[in-house]
């Protein structure tokens, strides 16, 4: 259920967000809106996969979010107090629209289930990955990589998204020299829109797995969907891609340098 291609740098690209797959007997119980899950990182794994060619790890479930959110605590907790989000098994989409049928929501002893059954398999992956390669190069980049429809999103920001939002937890997932490479190299890419810890500063997996004092920096970046693909078609677009490919490229230089 989880597909992990090890590679041979220091980097594991962490795609928790990338499967639209939503298993029939789930589907079946969920608003129509919500059965083609419209909340899917649409084609990040198209768009990482040039960092194969380096070397990079690669992490990518074969399940919808809707089915368990790999980048939320297990326990739940919100990580944006006070604000709108999802949480761990999704009863409402990102724009405030019901997942489930009404009375069809998942119970406590479901939620627990399906935890035990996705969410840590990945997770265990996710670390034994980690650790693999910060015992082979002494440190270690877990870059998450997300995207998101960039407007017309009320129920999670108002207005217009940046293009590129990157995340380090409030600066304290990387070293800040390497926050400051990051920044550097969005200044210096001059064709997206951009912000540092800003709406999105990073979900669980930015926030719980970094150890920058032993070699683990963890950096989420969250792209507004614009900017690789057809929004309307719902479609992958190559020549918007092979543009923001260059822009990620000097990131995670910046991030392994």
């Amino acid at each position: 259920m989880t597909t992990l291609i090890q590679g041979s740098i220091p980097l594991l690209i962490s795609l928790p967000h990338n499967s639209s797959f939503i298993p029939e007997a789930l589907r079946d119980r969920m608003t129509l809106s919500a059965q083609s899950a419209p909340d899917t990182d649409w084609f990040v794994d198209q768009l990482y996969d040039f960092a194969r060619d380096w070397g990079a790890s690669i992490l990518i479930p074969s399940y919808s979010r809707y089915v368990v959110d790999l980048n939320r605590p297990a326990s739940d907790e919100s990580l944006y107090p006070g604000q709108n989000t999802t949480g761990l098994c999704p009863t409402v989409q990102f724009t405030g629209e019901p997942v489930y049928q009404a009375g069809r929501e998942p119970s406590f002893d479901e939620i627990r289930l399906r935890v035990e059954q996705y969410w840590e398999p990945y997770h265990a992956a996710l670390r034994q990955e980690l650790e693999r390669l910060r015992n082979e190069f002494g440190r270690v980049v877990l870059w998450e990589g997300h995207s998101i429809k960039g407007d017309d999103l009320p129920y999670l920001f108002e207005g217009r998204l940046p293009d590129l939002n990157i995340g380090t937890a409030g600066g304290i997932s990387c070293r800040p020299e390497t926050q400051a490479r990051l920044q550097a190299a969005l200044e210096d890419q001059g064709r997206f829109d951009w912000v540092i810890n800003g709406r999105f500063q990073g979900g669980y997996n930015t926030r719980h797995y970094h150890d920058v004092a032993n070699g683990i920096e963890t950096i989420q970046l969250e792209m507004a969907q614009r900017t690789y693909m057809d929004e309307q078609r719902l479609a992958f677009h190559q020549e918007k891609a092979e543009q923001a490919q260059v822009v990620i490229a000097a990131l995670l230089h910046a991030a392994l340098s």
